[in-house]
């Protein structure tokens, strides 16, 4: 898929899992990987084939070894963004329920903290710029 300035257009998915004191985790990209070093939202690449919803319960599982039902997935937003190559549209879904801990299998490090700190302290946690504009939705919604 491209879009008119011939770059091409990624799909990726997004979840912010929030627990019961209403913080969000996001994760550390790893070494070695395009930006690495930022905090994201956990997720990824979707695949051919499937839903969202499937390849979010797919990446949630692979990077941080939780399980999620599909019900439990809320769609809340999305992100689109032009980076130098490529074009990112990026859903985000909201989680309150999963089954097991998160732990870092993929990414450096992950850390629960509440939007209102990333909004106001951004170097404390500096995150890819098309995550930025989820923030204040994020922080309106707990």
């Amino acid at each position: 898929m491209t879009c008119d300035n011939a770059k091409p257009v990624i799909l990726v998915v997004a979840a912010a899992l929030i627990d019961p004191d209403g913080r969000m985790l996001i994760a550390q990209r790893p070494p070695g990987k395009a930006m690495a070093g930022l905090w994201e939202f956990p997720g990824g690449k979707w695949e051919p084939g499937e839903t969202p919803e499937q390849a979010l319960i797919r990446e949630l599982d692979e990077e941080l070894g939780i399980s999620v039902k599909e019900p439990c997935l809320a769609p809340f937003t999305f992100a689109s963004h032009t980076y130098a190559s490529f074009h990112l549209l990026m859903p985000l879904y909201v989680c309150r329920r999963w089954d097991g801990t998160p732990v870092p299998r993929i990414h450096q490090a992950i850390k629960w903290v509440r939007p209102r700190e990333l909004i106001s302290n951004p170097s404390a946690f500096p995150m890819p710029p098309a995550d930025l504009p989820l923030l204040p939705m994020l922080r309106d919604l707990l």
